[in-house]
């Protein structure tokens, strides 16, 4: 079975344009758009999660034909007049099939492929790349390498070409020099607080740390900002966002402490987050952080 997923690019930034009515009817016109033309396809839209589209089809072949057609249609014809890019990855393997839905690696894989998939692009697995008809090799192109979840040698990733004319394609050095690893999936990040324990992942991406009721984590300290902070999932990679007055101290593993005001800092590994007060207070309130060594794409 192959499993593709099919993402808005910048719905956040588009929520914010055009507001909250207009956004969702963009995103259930453009949802329409798909579920009219997976039968063609053999495929069928097995979830939504938020504005993203998980479908499955029988063999590669129709989930590349798909995809390509559903970037063709939402380019041709914008849903509610309004253009939008759309970023897919797909990937065929073995899934687990539960009533309607599907899990496992390969629903984690394609996932991920979504992710790091740039605007109007298709991404696709070397594997999965391996599976196609030769007329649609002849429309693909290695583009990155990467070590996939579960996986210790690294893959190559291919974009599939599912424009007729594409005049303004990146020329790629990929065929002729050692292009450096893309970012793999390092799993989501835990959070833990008092009784609290958080997961962030490609399904919660973002956090708010901070005195007010209303935060994810309640700090109840005068030294933290009402809405101190968030923590976010940028892309592949999570990030502290400083937002407070009296700024956020950071004990990563092995390393000396920060502090943060203001200014974005990247989660990387582990460690102590400490809101308003330096370590060497000893503060009564510490959020512990670590990544969850688990795909950060289960679905």
């Amino acid at each position: 079975m192959t499993v593709l997923f099919a993402d808005i690019t910048g719905s956040t930034e588009l929520f914010g344009t055009v507001g909250d009515s207009v956004a969702r009817r963009i995103e259930r016109a453009w949802l329409d758009q798909v579920t009219a033309l997976l039968p063609g396809f053999a495929g069928r839209l097995v979830k939504t999660i938020g504005d993203e589209a998980m479908c499955v089809f029988p063999d590669a072949d129709q989930a590349v034909l798909a995809a390509s057609a559903i970037q063709a249609s939402v380019t041709a014809n914008p849903p509610q007049g309004h253009s939008i890019e759309l970023h897919m990855g797909l990937h065929a393997g073995d899934v687990m099939v539960e009533k309607h839905d599907v899990f496992g690696n390969t629903v984690n894989i394609a996932a991920y492929l979504a992710a790091v998939a740039l605007p109007q692009q298709i991404a696709i697995t070397d594997s999965t790349y391996a599976m196609l008809s030769a007329a649609l090799k002849a429309v693909t192109r290695p583009i990155f390498r990467t070590v996939l979840k579960g996986q210790t040698i690294t893959s190559t990733i291919y974009q599939v070409l599912w424009k007729k004319e594409n005049p303004d394609l990146t020329d790629s050095f990929f065929s002729v020099r050692q292009t450096p690893l893309l970012p793999g999936d390092n799993g989501g990040l835990l959070l833990k607080y008092a009784d609290q324990l958080i997961h962030l992942n490609h399904q919660q991406t973002r956090i708010s740390l901070g005195r007010a009721v209303s935060c994810d984590i309640v700090i109840d300290d005068r030294y933290a900002s009402r809405e101190h902070a968030t923590v976010e999932l940028d892309g592949m990679n999570f990030y502290l966002l400083d937002r407070s007055i009296n700024g956020t101290y950071i004990a990563f593993d092995h390393r000396p402490e920060i502090s943060v005001l203001r200014r974005d800092v990247l989660l990387d590994g582990g460690g102590k987050i400490s809101l308003g007060r330096a370590f060497q207070e000893d503060p009564k309130h510490v959020i512990e952080f670590s990544y969850d060594r688990r795909s950060m794409f289960r679905v």
